[in-house]
């Protein structure tokens, strides 16, 4: 038997847990991926990481990131930190020879982004990114059944993604609200997801795109005082993709009673499929030109990834999905096999992100989009 693989997670927040919970019940749900030993926890608080590293079950707490990338016990680093951090890091830790797990979106610009795929194409290591709804069971049986042609041909996509921390004009100031830290607001944060789902069903890529940002509120308190707001708090984007079928995308951290709303439609010459997220575990599928809508509880053991879990019915939640996004990174580095989404593909997500940008910046215009 081989000695597990030594994983260090780098970040200890909202992400940095609910990695550190999949790491922790990989093994349990994935017998058959390859064994991990969850080495080291790191953060830039020491009190803090220590007190994080006990509770999620870690076996040393650090605070120097270059040096938890240097170990040799160190195999695997999955990096759940602020936007601007990830390029560094993952470069430095690709270089090393390590395989490595990004949280998404990859980077904070197109540059970065660029920098960091041209790093994992030329590092042994294996690398992906951590879109974790591909690992959503009803989610990946769309996948299925638009590659499969069951809808016919993509004409329209409709996809939202809709949340409402900011409602509240007290709420504070973050490093999700700062460029510097963040790239942008909603639109990457939010529509980065979009953007993956609309790439990953449809099998297509985005050519042009049109789209407008909006910042409501300009200022928020900081620990010392009232900040500007440099990100949005919202964005619109229509998308045009090769295969001739047209998206739209809405994204919002503003939208009052919306909790965590991703909500996908495919609609397709011979049928549709539609997704909420709240509804994790539902994929309504239309099938037939006449057909009506049916409701397709995605538990049976033939759904996608639902053979390592419950018997039918059972459903699966949020976290689930990161159990099943480490196995399938472990799996890839077992069989010598690139995993995906890879760091290309979200360079792909970073083009058609930039191009919004740039297209608000230029009144709506359209942005072509190129592969370079």
């Amino acid at each position: 038997m081989s000695a597990p693989l030594g994983v260090a997670v780098l970040g200890t927040a909202f992400m940095g847990r609910a990695h550190s919970s999949a790491w922790r019940n990989v093994g349990a749900v994935f017998p058959d991926a390859p064994a991990t030993a969850m080495r080291v926890l790191c953060g830039s608080d020491p009190a803090r990481t220590a007190a994080a590293a006990r509770s999620l079950g870690w076996q040393e707490a650090a605070t120097d990131w270059r040096e938890v990338i240097a170990r040799d016990d160190v195999q695997v680093v999955d990096i759940c930190t602020p936007g601007h951090l990830h390029a560094e890091m993952a470069t430095a830790a690709l270089e090393a020879g390590k395989h490595v797990l990004v949280e998404k979106p990859l980077a904070t610009s197109l540059a970065e982004a660029e920098r960091m795929a041209e790093a994992a194409a030329r590092a042994p290591g294996a690398s992906m990114l951590g879109f974790n709804y591909r690992r959503v069971p009803a989610l990946a049986l769309a996948r299925e059944l638009v590659r499969d042609g069951r809808i016919g041909q993509v004409r329209t996509v409709r996809a939202a993604y809709l949340q409402d921390w900011l409602v509240d004009p007290e709420a504070p100031m973050t490093w999700r609200l700062r460029a510097e830290t963040a790239g942008n607001g909603a639109l990457g944060d939010l529509g980065s997801h979009v953007v993956d789902q609309i790439l990953a069903i449809t099998g297509q890529r985005v050519t042009a795109a049109r789209g407008t940002l909006r910042t409501f509120q300009h200022e928020r308190q900081g620990p010392a005082g009232p900040e500007p707001v440099t990100v949005d708090d919202a964005a619109w984007a229509q998308l045009d993709l090769d295969g001739g079928a047209v998206a739209s995308l809405e994204v919002s951290r503003v939208a009052t009673g919306s909790k965590n709303a991703l909500t996908i439609e495919v609609h397709g010459t011979d049928g549709a499929i539609a997704f909420d997220l709240e509804r994790l575990n539902e994929l309504r599928v239309t099938e037939g030109r006449d057909g009506w809508p049916a409701r397709v509880l995605v538990t049976e053991p033939t759904h996608p990834y639902l053979d390592a879990w419950w018997p039918p019915g059972h459903v699966l939640g949020w976290d689930s999905t990161f159990i099943m996004q480490a196995a399938d990174l472990l799996r890839g580095i077992e069989a010598g096999r690139a995993p995906t989404p890879s760091f290309a593909d979200g360079l792909a997500v970073q083009r058609v992100l930039d191009a919004v940008e740039r297209s608000d910046a230029a009144d709506g215009a359209r942005m072509p989009i190129g592969d370079r």
